[in-house]
């Protein structure tokens, strides 16, 4: 059976906003809940980006039922992989257990800000998997010290652990990346209703592991109104991984931005009242293999989007 979840994208809304619209999405009927981790929004339009582990730890502690991911978080240069250990045990304890670590090799965006410079897609593969590795150790509760290519940890040891130790979902986009998360993973975190990915992440080791991704729709009462507001909020997403991965800061996004058309967006992303673009967004994922389906709705109206999801969208997800 498929699961669907709501995506809290930190990077359009405040601290508190998120923290209500979780609760208000387990009240809603959701099944999880994913929580974006960025320094950065992609691009000004959208206003915000507080600290995620604060939304995460506050949404553990107003939440009784749905699942609670990162979505996700990069152990490589802004985090240490012994502070993002100790961050998701944490969560795993105020959640009871009702939390995954969704972790990606990172973005420029976020990463460049702490002044390391940001390496190239193989190195940075490689600090990620020494990452997964570390966080893998610290989660079985004992000290560890670790002496690496690119991390060292000394005598380290959690002592707040949930009963069980966070699952981990890794990101991926490409051959490398899959590799990865069928290897290290207990789950393969994806935007792209590609099969092939699946495939890979199958043949990789991910054989019967769960498969999660996010949506973007912008639903809403007039059509030509979310499509201007998925035109101001999301261009970015039509560049890709590779530009999205690459890019520095929000000027650069939005110089990208200024070639796409509003067209282009809402080609891909469905806007309006109207049920059925959604659904069909969806059918790829489902048919593809994907077992948890998440929604991010742009905009305010979040409170608005849960009352359709509880009372027509979540029933016709589920007929599906």
């Amino acid at each position: 059976m498929v699961s669907f979840g709501y995506t809290a994208m930190c990077e359009q809304r405040g601290p508190s906003q998120l923290v209500d619209d979780i609760r208000g999405a387990e009240a809603s009927g959701f099944d999880f809940a994913l929580v974006t981790d960025h320094f950065h929004p992609w691009v000004e339009a959208q206003g915000h980006s507080p600290y995620a582990w604060s939304v995460l730890g506050a949404a553990a502690h107003v939440t009784e039922r749905i699942w609670l991911m990162s979505f996700v978080t990069a152990p490589i240069i802004r985090y240490h992989p012994v502070i993002v250990a100790q961050k998701a045990a944490t969560v795993g304890v105020m959640a009871d257990g009702r939390f995954r670590l969704g972790l990606g090799a990172g973005e420029r965006l976020n990463e460049n800000v702490v002044g390391l410079g940001y390496p190239s897609v193989h190195i940075r593969h490689e600090m990620f998997i020494e990452a997964i590795e570390i966080i893998r150790e610290l989660f079985k509760g004992g000290y560890v010290t670790h002496r690496g290519t690119h991390y060292d940890v000394d005598h380290a040891k959690l002592f707040d652990l949930p009963e069980t130790p966070p699952e981990i979902g890794i990101a991926t986009s490409g051959p490398a990346s899959c590799e990865i998360a069928g290897r290290l993973g207990d789950l393969m975190i994806s935007t792209d209703p590609e099969p092939e990915l699946l495939r890979m992440f199958s043949e990789a080791g991910g054989q019967g592991k769960p498969v999660a991704c996010h949506i973007p729709v912008c639903w809403g009462p007039d059509e030509a109104e979310q499509r201007k507001l998925a035109y101001e909020q999301f261009p970015w997403t039509m560049g890709g991984w590779k530009l999205q991965s690459e890019l520095p800061n929000t000027t650069n996004f939005e110089a990208f931005a200024s070639i796409v058309r509003e067209e282009d967006v809402a080609g891909k992303i469905p806007c309006g009242p109207d049920i059925d673009p959604i659904l069909e967004a969806a059918q790829p994922f489902i048919d593809a293999g994907y077992t948890d389906i998440s929604f991010v709705q742009i905009g305010s109206n979040q409170a608005e989007f849960q009352q359709f999801f509880q009372e027509q969208l979540g029933p016709a997800l589920r007929a599906l």
